[in-house]
């Protein structure tokens, strides 16, 4: 076993114990000499193992004291509760607070809480500007060309490699690439939909769907969903005998803005359900790589045995969001995803699926990856202490497996767009949870993105986002 193993496992026990109460906040670690005795390793390996649980905020240093615990995850504000939509169908509003929002995304001056995305100082920047390089010199034509339909076969044969990791067996001709992740769900709402049909979708969800179901002239209904277990299966199996569903929309990785996980064994029998009554199911992947756990959680498509359910993915919450390329497994409905490709885009960018198609070669992504996942793992901590200490004592936060966002649920006196309003007078941007819902619920909730790096000027903006918070009760 090497060194890296070696912390990781010593990391890893300490942790549970933590997580499991064992070892208290307040209690004093073992001494870095008596635990590499114990473990038959270096002193520096338990160095790094203490430096990990450090920088999660789980253990402290005390000068000429040692390690203690400083903080336990039993010691996390209580999880959101469940918010149950009328069941009805209706015509998708976007409401301007989406514009006003979004109008700082790019500020340089505003702390971005409110996007769902990675820092740049995650991304492997030098690395793909080689693969950028090495595209330009190496494809035919430079990249200059357009591409074909379907995608750059080698990036597409990157795509099928990587569905072993959510035990999916695909070719290289079941993918179809595509300009963003959101582009694939269009595309395959379209393959799947006329103008009129209603689709149903979780609730909350991310205000992007609704966009995207409102210009295609579709209505949504909304089901509950779980912050930890996503969509309640039992009520989607009434609803589809109470109303006419044309298509199924769901996130069923760490879903945004919960960040919910739905249960492998749930995955499944969603499959099954939505088989029997011959629904389409579009599942939206793209977190699905961003788990903290030991293993990628399956998608509904690894269940998929008559090709209805459409996978949508992308790199943008992985590795180059400005890149735009996504893809999607269309499963029985590859030609008409194909055909309204044509007719919408014709092909996605040359260079940006040459250059992704060369990073991915030789093991590169999967090194990045777990540098990422583990990045992301310690600021959701960070962030779930800070927002501990700063919220008020009624407050509930998700506490998401994976992911970038956090679920915030406030008192009801709390309005989250009139506490955004004021956030951004501070130079603070969250997103609150009106946006989130056609149905006007969420009004005292909001999401917060841990995409940010923690540091100071984090920690300073979560204070000040308390202190706004408490003004209001």
């Amino acid at each position: 076993m090497d060194t890296h193993f070696k912390y990781q496992a010593i990391a890893n026990q300490l942790e549970e114990l933590i997580e499991e109460g064992t070892l208290k906040i307040g209690d004093k670690l073992p001494s870095v000499r008596r635990l590499s005795k114990k473990h038959n390793v270096s002193m520096s390996t338990v160095f790094q193992a203490y430096y990990q649980l450090e920088n999660k905020g789980l253990i402290e240093a005390r000068p000429k004291s040692g390690y203690y615990v400083r903080f336990s995850p039993s010691c996390m504000p209580q999880k959101p509760k469940v918010v149950i939509p009328k069941a009805e169908i209706k015509n998708v509003s976007i409401d301007e607070m989406i514009s006003t929002i979004y109008a700082n995304i790019s500020s340089k001056d505003v702390l971005q809480l409110s996007v769902s995305a990675p820092s740049l100082d995650l991304l492997p920047i030098a690395k793909l500007n080689k693969s950028v390089q090495h595209a330009i010199r190496n494809e035919p034509n430079h990249c200059i060309g357009y591409e074909e339909i379907q995608g750059n076969l080698q990036l597409r044969r990157h795509i099928a490699r990587l569905s072993f990791n959510w035990g999916g067996v695909c070719h290289e001709d079941d993918v179809v690439i595509t300009a963003g992740c959101m582009e694939a769900v269009a595309l395959s709402l379209k393959a799947v939909t006329k103008p009129g049909d209603t689709v149903a979708i979780e609730s909350p969800t991310y205000f992007g769907i609704f966009q995207v179901i409102e210009s295609l002239g579709l209505k949504v209904l909304e089901l509950p969903t779980h912050p930890e277990t996503g969509i309640d299966l039992d009520r989607l199996d009434r609803i589809i005998k109470d109303f006419k569903i044309n298509a199924c929309l769901f996130v069923t990785n760490f879903s945004n803005p919960l960040g919910c996980l739905m249960p492998d064994e749930n995955k499944e029998k969603l499959v099954q359900l939505l088989a029997t009554h011959q629904i389409p199911l579009i599942e939206e992947d793209i977190y699905g790589e961003l788990y903290f756990g030991k293993s990628r959680p399956r998608t509904c498509k690894t269940f998929d045995k008559t090709g209805q359910v459409l996978l949508c993915s992308s790199f943008s919450k992985t590795l180059a969001p400005g890149y735009r390329v996504g893809w999607v497994l269309p499963g029985q409905y590859k030609k008409d995803v194909i055909s309204y490709k044509l007719y919408h885009s014709i092909s996605t960018s040359t260079l940006s699926q040459a250059a992704i198609a060369h990073f991915l070669e030789n093991g590169r992504f999967e090194n990045h990856m777990r540098h990422l996942r583990k990045a992301l793992h310690t600021q959701s901590l960070r962030y779930l202490q800070c927002l501990s200490e700063y919220l008020p004592a009624d407050a509930r936060v998700s506490q998401p497996q994976g992911g970038y966002v956090l679920w915030i649920e406030l008192p009801p006196n709390i309005n989250a767009f009139d506490l955004y309003m004021e956030a951004i007078q501070h130079q603070v941007s969250i997103a609150p949870g009106q946006i989130f819902s056609t149905h006007g619920h969420h009004h005292n909730c909001l999401r917060l993105s841990f995409g940010r790096s923690y540091d100071q000027e984090v920690e300073t903006g979560l204070h000040t986002l308390g202190q706004l918070i408490q003004k209001r009760l």
